[in-house]
């Protein structure tokens, strides 16, 4: 439980250096704007053509009485759109940090400059870590994608599927979002996304702690823009403790920021 506190308290503090460091703040509400409104458009296409799709998967329900037809199509509808929106949740914050790759690093960078000790580079030029980035980000994609698939199916089931499942799947976006938050400072220091993930699962309730509330604050219309900045702060500091367990932040996130800011 120590561990959840302590991933939120993560969260939070990131959220307090980017309100705290204005500049940065606005500089990171540019890709996740220019990310939603994508997304945006792709979620409204899917709530007009959902109820097409149920039907098209049910021809052998064309000739069921009232209400079992309507009950199974407006279920699977239902389904179509958690699901397509379970998916929205986990590749909004990739797409975000492939469109602000080069914002996220600065602001990263910036972060454990605050900090204190090292600041990690990665020395490689910019298409390469966008290579890298997008690479794994699909990687990641393809695990997400099939827990998607096992938890769609799982939804059918009486009960379960409308308690159960929606907590595991919220479950599964947070963890694999903070993956994808922590791989900006963790991908500086040369790990390889198999490393990356070794990490989190020896601090699994750490991750979690840190990212469920992310992915139920997307959940929120808009909400996620505004918590893209704040998050990879957050996700910086723990990167690093990650790394080591024993550094922990030394002034916190919002300590004395450094008086030489690169630009993104």
């Amino acid at each position: 439980m120590s561990d959840l506190g302590a991933g939120f308290g993560y969260l939070m503090k990131g959220q307090r250096w980017v309100l705290q460091h204005g500049r940065w703040f606005g500089f990171g509400l540019l890709p996740g704007l220019i990310t939603l409104v994508i997304y945006a458009g792709a979620l409204i296409g899917l709530g007009y053509g959902a109820d097409d799709l149920a039907g098209w998967a049910t021809p052998f329900a064309d000739d069921w009485s009232s209400p079992w037809q309507g009950l199974l199509r407006t279920g699977l509808t239902a389904l179509v759109f958690v699901f397509g929106l379970f998916l929205a949740v986990i590749t909004f914050t990739a797409v975000t940090l492939l469109v602000g790759q080069p914002f996220y690093e600065s602001l990263s960078e910036e972060v454990e400059r605050g900090e204190g000790g090292e600041v990690h580079e990665s020395g490689l030029p910019l298409w390469q870590e966008l290579w890298i980035s997008a690479r794994d980000s699909v990687r990641i994609l393809l695990r997400v994608a099939l827990f998607g698939i096992v938890l769609f199916a799982c939804g059918f089931i009486p009960v379960v599927g409308q308690t159960v499942v929606p907590a595991i799947g919220i479950c599964v976006s947070g963890y694999f979002l903070a993956e994808e938050l922590t791989g900006v400072a963790l991908q500086r220091r040369g790990l390889v996304l198999k490393k990356r993930l070794g990490l989190l699962r020896r601090r699994r309730s750490l991750v979690l702690g840190f990212g469920v509330p992310i992915a139920l604050s997307f959940l929120v219309p808009f909400v996620a823009v505004f918590l893209m900045p704040g998050a990879v702060a957050g996700a910086t500091l723990l990167a690093r403790e990650l790394v080591d367990p024993d550094a922990g932040p030394a002034t916190g996130p919002a300590g004395p920021a450094s008086t030489e800011v690169r630009a993104a």
